[in-house]
């Protein structure tokens, strides 16, 4: 399948141009805001979604930002030549806690009681379901979650679904709206969130003295599809394993994470001699950094150019993959590979901000809690 349109909220704003912009230039998304800490007494870097979107498609955050990424993302589509006439659309919406604000509003500041059209808003069916009524999308349509490998795991659900005949195209939305006070405090209490000190500062993927991620939101859709000329990008193949280890840590033998590379690249019918690009998960934790730095060595031999892009965009979790992806296939229509500026001794391989792209394939690795592994080969159009 080729991926034919994005829509982007991110941090950074209300569309991928922003997105792109943010990348380009090399200054992160996330800012100070008050109410966190475990007194909500203190101010945090967090790279929050701003305030936006259309009411008339929800009164919550979560529904509008749902909405609005699928609409660039068809609206893209259908610049590019898309048409959904007489096509069976399918719509995939990955996630991993839903509208964790709307929920904690639910308990705490209405007590559970709600008229029955604003609790409707909660159910995770419902943003889907709005989405397929407002563009007549008759497809499967369903929700997936795996973690932070969510968005990796709903191209490949999409991929399946098409070579099983079940659609002719597909529409992957995967949202994270989770960087409330109270979701950041458990992720610094893991250890693995930074909530501190700035996001150089706090997140080198691949570079001396990382600490961890600075926690983010966004939600990005991707539409995929044959039938277009002129797409962003091809979605060769994929894998998915799990490590069956922890809820939390990594598999310190990082068996199934390589192997789930190798998959990778055995669906996709490609070599490793043959990849260009490494997409770093890259959330400058010690364990994934250890983790990444032998996928680099065993599988790689240390060929490819590391791209990591977390530093600016920070990490949304369930929706890190798909930004991530849409900025692959940015980058391939625009010949500039997208990574975070070096700040500190880094591998010889990791790309030093933004760089003229050279051709050839792309892994895109994505590691989610629970052991949840999955990885994306993706080529030039």
């Amino acid at each position: 399948m080729s991926l034919a349109g994005i829509g982007v909220v991110s941090s950074y704003g209300w569309g991928r141009e922003l997105l792109w912009q943010g990348l380009m230039g090399g200054k992160p998304a996330a800012r100070l805001y008050p109410g966190y800490g475990p007194g909500r007494d203190q101010h945090a870097w967090v790279g929050r979604i701003p305030d936006g979107g259309d009411a008339a498609h929800g009164t919550g955050l979560f529904g509008r930002a749902v909405y609005a990424a699928a609409a660039e993302a068809i609206d893209d589509a259908q610049a590019r030549g898309w048409r959904r006439e007489g096509r069976t659309v399918g719509l995939i919406h990955a996630f991993t806690l839903g509208d964790v604000a709307d929920w904690r509003d639910f308990y705490r500041r209405d007590d559970g009681h709600r008229r029955s059209r604003d609790y409707l808003r909660l159910l995770p069916s419902t943003p889907i379901s709005v989405v397929m009524q407002e563009f007549g999308f008759h497809g499967p349509a369903m929700n997936v979650s795996a973690a932070c490998s969510s968005g990796t795991v709903a191209l490949l659900t999409a991929k399946m679904w098409r070579d099983a005949g079940l659609v002719d195209d597909v529409l992957c939305v995967t949202t994270d709206l989770s960087a409330t006070p109270d979701m950041l405090e458990h992720f610094v209490g893991l250890g693995a969130a930074i909530a501190d000190a700035e996001p150089f500062t706090a997140c080198r993927p691949f570079q001396e003295g990382s600490l961890g991620f600075t926690m983010a939101e966004a939600s990005v859709a991707l539409l995929l599809t044959d039938a277009v000329e002129l797409p962003y990008a091809r979605l060769l193949g994929g894998a998915m394993t799990n490590d069956a280890f922890h809820v939390v840590s990594v598999d310190p033998g990082h068996a199934q994470i390589i192997a789930c590379v190798q998959r990778a690249l055995a669906d996709a019918g490609i070599e490793a001699a043959d990849v260009a690009y490494y997409n770093a998960h890259g959330t400058g934790t010690r364990q994934c950094d250890a983790a990444e730095r032998d996928v680099m060595t065993t599988v790689f031999d240390d060929r490819p150019a590391i791209a990591a892009l977390k530093p600016l965009t920070g990490h949304s979790q369930g929706a890190c993959a798909a930004i991530e992806v849409a900025t692959i296939a940015l980058s391939y229509e625009r010949g500039i590979a997208a990574s975070a500026p070096i700040v500190a001794p880094a591998h010889p391989r990791l790309l030093n901000g933004p760089t003229p792209l050279i051709d050839g394939p792309t892994v895109k690795l994505s590691m989610g809690m629970g052991g949840n592994n999955a990885a994306v080969i993706l080529a030039p159009a």
